[in-house]
């Protein structure tokens, strides 16, 4: 990747980055605000304030390691500080993808309520929401912390080198990667798609039985039911979408030494922006709280005509003859 390319990504990702801080950040403050309320928080809320906060973290220190490159071009800097940053940054994207995962297994566990033994189990295990939200970032960094034994500093790319980044160049540092891939990327993503499946044939179901009860005098109507579905749904699609695209950059970085570290940093967070802007539509509670705050700040200026209606408009009765 060119010198130019590079500059270019860097000021994308620090558009992105903008994005990314403020809609998780308003995630955060939101449910911390209804914490305080109401005192007391949903399972779906604990992972989803985590989430917001590994977005944040991991989008500042991406940034904070592009800006550095930009501005140590001859790396006179020493490699440690690097390290660290890198290490930080693969074990936040750990922590994000397990996050994602495990709130779509979290929603399916909702959504899809079949009478069983393996429902009771995980009925079960999603009473330690907020420890598990404590132990996977240590699994992200306990996973990442190899890297330092089985990678290295050389980075001899094709165009230029960034400073200080470890890439894999042993036997083992490649046999490593793919690990990591698969536990960071893979492995979260079949869980997503297994609770993708289970949703959507529940979904089918759920329809087909709502007609027949009707016997199709009006179309199934599911209400806020509905809109959960369709953020569970949307979030796998959006992860499937970086997973094949993530999966191709580093098969770039590991295999044919491309210097394309900072393109994986775009990516990630513009999937973090998606995921959020995302979550703050499906979580109706966001979104009304979002909009009433949009109206209260376009109010009494010359925008107020691009206010957004916060109640639905009430269907006329039909007068019947």
């Amino acid at each position: 990747m060119l010198s130019a390319n590079k500059v270019v990504l860097f000021v994308l990702t620090g558009l992105v980055a903008v994005a990314t801080v403020f809609f998780n950040g308003y995630i955060f403050l939101t449910s911390l605000s209804r914490l305080q309320e109401k005192q007391q928080q949903t399972p779906s809320d604990t992972i989803i304030m985590a989430l917001a906060l590994a977005d944040m973290a991991h989008q500042l220190v991406c940034y904070f390691w592009m800006t550095m490159d930009q501005v140590d071009v001859n790396c006179q800097i020493e490699t440690s500080p690097y390290t660290f940053m890198l290490l930080l940054i693969y074990s936040l994207k750990f922590t994000i993808m397990w996050d994602v995962s495990f709130l779509t297994f979290y929603y399916s566990t909702k959504l899809v309520n079949t009478a069983n033994r393996c429902h009771t189990c995980v009925q079960a295990i999603l009473k330690y929401v907020t420890p598990a939200m404590v132990l996977i970032p240590l699994c992200g960094l306990g996973t990442c912390m190899p890297m330092l034994a089985v990678f290295h500093h050389d980075n001899y790319t094709i165009a230029n080198q960034d400073c200080g980044v470890l890439v894999p160049d042993t036997r083992s540092g490649k046999i490593y990667e793919v690990t990591y891939l698969l536990l960071a990327d893979v492995l979260p993503g079949v869980v997503m798609v297994k609770c993708c499946v289970s949703i959507s044939i529940h979904l089918a179901i759920h329809l087909r039985h709502m007609k027949a009860s009707t016997n199709g005098a009006h179309g199934p109507k599911l209400g806020s039911q509905m809109r959960v579905i369709q953020m569970a749904l949307s979030l796998v699609a959006i992860f499937i979408v970086f997973l094949v695209v993530d999966l191709y950059v580093q098969y770039q970085i590991a295999v044919n030494h491309e210097n394309m570290l900072t393109l994986t940093f775009f990516f990630t967070s513009t999937y973090t922006t998606i995921t959020a802007m995302v979550l703050i539509y499906g979580k109706k509670s966001f979104w009304k709280a979002l909009i009433h705050e949009f109206n209260a700040l376009l109010d009494g200026s010359c925008l107020a005509c691009l206010k957004v209606p916060e109640h639905k408009a009430k269907a006329n009765p039909k007068v019947r003859s």
